[in-house]
């Protein structure tokens, strides 16, 4: 049924793109808008219509052609880019990448801030209600405006840190063919974009319609094709393939012993010796493939009665791609008499296990308990998640002129989005004991599902291709979401201004409703705790939805207008309340209300003074009401109980715990045979709980901005912004860190820790008491969403434009900076309010994920000649430093088997980074420009800080590819044909 009703979706999207058809880089001040045929317009912040009126928030402004410039490809790769915008999940991002893409404004979360398309809200990606960017139709898109700061009153909730509003061409008229490509200087990487569009104006004016349709394709780049990421370095050892635990050949913890690892004659049991490296089978840049249909029409059906309309569709497929699947640390047993045995091995496991050796023989039938088992399954390959995304939304409406300058604009529309991942190359669990059972090489004891005997004990490649076929599964999990609109809105002006006034005063006033739903439905196996080796925690089935009903209003008043020192004076006010009702047994409910107060002051000519203040409102999504509680990974460098270097075995960095220590160790589940063995988490990733909590409740934001506009009159062409912000979130819906749940227990131990819930929440892998494992057996760190926590920053953003004629060529001067002052997390009341402005830890990222740098900005500079444009971008990225309190990580040369051996490094501390973009655009004729670009033109190398400095998805590959470029130089060309 869901097949047969995307097919008549899409269908109905061509048939309607069918049917129809029978520029400043940078700029920010809030004039910026959109601009309809009749001169209304329309301001990103603002739901009045008013050609003479201006919203007080600031607004940033990419046009078109700074898209060009990049040779952009999504709108991720735009927005990552920009001053005051933390990089979020996109391309760059390998393990943790879900199949979409995401803007975080402020370093606030990707379900703090709202993604529109011409002001409206599209359908959800997630149960977060994020939507993805990739779906964005670039070849289309106008500008894109980025409002920071609460919006909630104008746009409901999700706007908590701002808005990204695209901005489509409306009145496109005639045909354009975009053909782009790119490709690093080292060969690989290859992406290719192309677009037609496709416009055209109806009766004399009375409408237009546009139809564009668009291809792309991106190859991967693997981290082992470049030197600095061929092999994982430790960030707390500088050793290189310092990866994981779970290697070939086999190791294994055994009762009071260190890690033990198959010799490499493989004759024996030794201590661990060689960690898996698993960098060349990650990438930099995921394979990505699109295919997408835009098409809106808007027609004039009488005088003052407009109607219009817009249809999407886009099919994106994502790969992921990492390291093989394997055994993670599973509690197992082996029969004395299993072929792949051989003596010493066999002798010293029986040994461990405390069996006599009588029973130990090659004969016997004894069943040999190991506690946990690590190999590295090489032999099946790496694993992959493809998630395939097929995004329909809809949207039809109504204009009507009610006066000369009031309109009232009622629309509804309608959006799904259905992804469905599968993943290959897993190893599942419950066949691992079956396949060990045996006592030939041929032949297992339990013959069921084709089995296949296992040889634990060889070196890669030993598992034969039979074992590997009965031991590799492939799961599927399908995702939903829907949404639902309705809006209402009156809007223009009264038609009378006050007195010392010459604009009459502004308003807005409707109403709206939204329907949200979100479903999931995972298979058997990935239901199912650590079946899939190497997939993380189970992913259970989660369905759930909401409604929205919302009332609003806003109005600008001028106050004074052309008197001395009084140019211009305008107040803003808004207000919206919210009624939300969530699909659960309890029937919960949550009411709100957002507010906002503002105005400008331009005292003389070229000289405007602006304030803003918000109190945004955000409910709870579907995800933090109705996900399951699961346990996952999370991650962590160092474990207090540990006495062993994980990242350099068999290194002891103590003896055991003692004392307090030792007490609260055992008490969190560590076994007393291993106390004196415990090692830091496999790979920097313990073990972490949690899930959605259907009692919380509505987070609250206040926020504002004061800010000056410089237009002066004796530098023309020369235009300065300055804006400070202060964003504040409380009873924050968040989830205590790794370091916060480490700390609560840890921090100041004495005889009641032993038995505090700050200790004993933490459960610890009963085999080995490290914080790693299977995810059936070791719940790891207590990680429950809460309202307890607080977010906040502050900071201050500089725009600066200036164009001139040189009389030889045009000159335009833009930049776009920001000064981040502050970014603070605290969990919890009596949590660590921690910094995180210009630093970086795996702490650093339940919000923001990558590294916030204090001080970036962007600065191009272009000289347009008659038939060619020059222009360089150049990108700054402040010193960044490793997050002080929590430990140090390595400084010194590195060591091992890697390119960038001898190397000497300072983990803790990023030094200020700048890039280099160049494009030259050459205008071949009335219907033809090429552009060409050359990015990172000094071929500049990442920053090394190791590969769990960070939080995964982010610190991959040694470095952090979505703040830094690791892919190195690389060329694009872009055609444009008009007609």
């Amino acid at each position: 049924m869901q097949l047969a009703l995307r097919r008549r979706l899409l269908a109905s999207t061509v048939l309607i793109g069918a049917s129809m058809l029978s520029t400043a880089a940078f700029a920010q001040d809030a004039q910026t808008a959109e601009t309809e045929k009749d001169d209304t317009i329309v301001v990103t912040g603002s739901l009045i219509a008013n050609p003479n009126l201006e919203a007080s928030s600031p607004v940033t402004s990419i046009g078109s052609e700074e898209a060009l410039f990049r040779n952009t490809n999504t709108a991720e790769q735009l927005l990552r880019q920009l001053p005051g915008v933390t990089p979020s999940i996109g391309s760059a991002v390998n393990n943790g990448n879900g199949g979409a893409a995401f803007v975080n404004l402020r370093g606030l979360g990707t379900n703090r801030n709202l993604v529109l398309l011409d002001g409206d809200r599209v359908t959800p990606a997630n149960q977060g209600g994020a939507v993805d960017l990739n779906i964005i139709p670039v070849a289309l898109i106008e500008s894109t405006q980025i409002l920071t700061g609460g919006a909630s009153t104008t746009y409901g909730a999700d706007a908590v840190s701002g808005v990204v509003n695209f901005i489509t061409k409306r009145d496109f008229t005639g045909v354009e063919l975009n053909l782009s490509n790119q490709i690093t200087e080292r060969g690989d990487g290859n992406y290719l974009r192309a677009d037609l569009t496709m416009g055209a104006s109806l009766d004399d004016g009375r409408g237009n319609v546009v139809f564009s349709i668009g291809y792309q394709e991106a190859d991967p780049v693997y981290q082992g094709a470049r030197g600095f990421s061929r092999f994982g370095i430790s960030s707390t050892s500088g050793r290189a393939a310092g990866g994981s635990p779970t290697s070939v050949p086999s190791s294994f913890a055994l009762t009071g012993l260190p890690q033990q690892q198959v010799s490499p004659d493989g004759a024996s049991l030794v201590p661990a010796y060689q960690d898996f490296n698993f960098n060349p089978f990650n990438i930099f840049q995921t394979p990505f493939q699109r295919f997408n249909v835009f098409t809106q029409g808007n027609y004039e059906i009488a005088d003052g009665v407009e109607v219009y309309g817009r249809a999407l569709y886009s099919k994106n497929t994502v790969q992921t791609i990492i390291a093989p699947s394997g055994i993670f640390g599973e509690a197992l047993s082996i029969p004395a008499n299993n072929p792949f045995l051989t003596t010493g091995i066999r002798n010293q496991l029986c040994s461990a296990a405390g069996i006599a050796a009588s029973a130990c023989t090659p004969t016997s039938t004894t069943a040999i308990p190991i506690p946990a088992v690590y190999r590295r399954t090489v032999e099946l390959g790496p694993r992959i998640s493809t998630f395939v995304t097929q995004v329909f939304d809809y949207r039809a409406g109504v204009r009507v002129d009610v006066t000369d300058t009031i309109k009232a604009d009622v629309s509804a529309s309608y959006g799904q989005s259905e992804n469905d991942q599968t993943q290959s190359g897993y190893v599942l669990r419950s066949r691992v004991q079956q396949a060990l059972n045996a006592n030939n090489v041929n032949t297992c004891t339990n013959t069921a599902n084709g089995c296949t005997p296992l040889n634990l004990f060889g070196p890669a490649g030993s598992i034969s291709p039979g074992a590997a076929a009965f031991l590799s599964g492939e799961s599927q999990i399908s995702f939903t979401t829907a949404l639902a609109q309705v809006r209402g809105v009156v809007s223009g002006d009264f038609g009378v201004a006050l007195p010392s006034a010459n604009d009459a005063i502004g308003f807005a006033v409707g109403a709206e409703y939204r329907n949200y739903r979100a479903s999931r439905v995972p298979d058997f196996l990935a239901q199912q705790p650590g079946e899939l080796g190497g997939a993380g925690g189970a992913v259970l089935p989660l369905r759930g939805g909401y409604d929205v009903y919302e009332a609003f209003g806003e109005v600008i008043a001028p106050l004074v207008q052309d008197k001395p020192f009084f140019q211009d004076l305008t107040l803003e006010a808004g207000i919206r309340y919210s009624s939300y009702t969530v699909d659960a047994p309890s029937n919960p409910s949550f009411k709100a209300t957002t507010w906002k107060a503002g105005g400008s002051w331009t005292p003389v000519e070229g000289l405007k003074l602006r304030g803003n203040y918000q109190r945004a409102v955000r409910a709870p999504n579907i995800g933090e009401l109705f996900a399951p509680v699961v346990t996952g990974l999370t991650n962590l460098v160092t474990d207090p109980c540990a006495s062993l270097d994980v990242s350099n075995p068999p290194i002891r960095r103590s003896t055991g715990p003692t004392g307090i220590l030792r007490d609260v160790c055992l008490a969190q589940g560590a076994p007393l045979a291993g106390i004196n063995n415990i090692q830091d988490p496999a790979a920097g990733q313990a073990n972490g709980t949690g899930g959605g909590n259907p009692n919380i409740q509505p987070e609250k934001s206040d926020s504002y901005t004061i800010g000056v506009v410089l237009q002066p009159q004796a530098i023309p062409g020369l235009s300065v912004t300055v804006d400070y912000y202060n964003i504040v979130v409380n009873s924050a819906i968040t989830a205590a860190t790794p370091g916060d749940v480490i700390g609560a227990c840890f921090n100041n131990l004495t005889a009641a820790s032993v038995t505090s819930a700050a200790c004993t929440s933490i459960r610890r892998n009963p085999v080995n008491g490290r914080l790693s494992g299977s995810t059936a057996t070791t719940l790891g760190l207590p990680q429950p969403l809460t309202n307890l926590g607080r977010l906040s920053t502050n900071g201050i953003d500089l725009s600066v434009n200036y164009n001139t004629d040189l009389d030889f060529a045009k000159l335009s001067l833009s930049f776009n900076g920001n000064w981040t002052r502050s970014i603070k997390f605290r969990a919890s009341p009596t949590g660590l309010n921690r910094e995180c402005a210009g630093f970086y830890s795996t702490n650093c990222s339940p919000t923001s994920g990558s590294p916030q740098p204090e001080f970036s900005w962007n600065q191009r500079t272009t000289l347009s000649f008659d038939m060619v444009d020059v222009s360089l971008l150049w990108r700054h990225i402040s010193a960044i430093q490793y997050e002080p309190g929590i430990g140090t990580l390595f400084n010194g040369a590195i060591t091992g088997n890697t390119t960038v051996a001898g190397q000497r490094v300072n983990f803790n501390r990023i030094p200020a980074y700048n890039y280099f973009d160049l494009s030259v655009r050459f205008d071949l004729g009335d219907n033809l420009d090429v552009t060409l670009t050359a990015l990172n033109m000094f071929d500049k190398q990442p920053p090394i800080v190791g590969s769990n400095a960070g939080a995964t998805a982010y610190n991959s590959g040694n470095t952090f590819p979505s703040t830094y470029d690791a892919l190195g130089r690389t060329f694009a060309a872009t055609a444009r044909v008009k007609f």
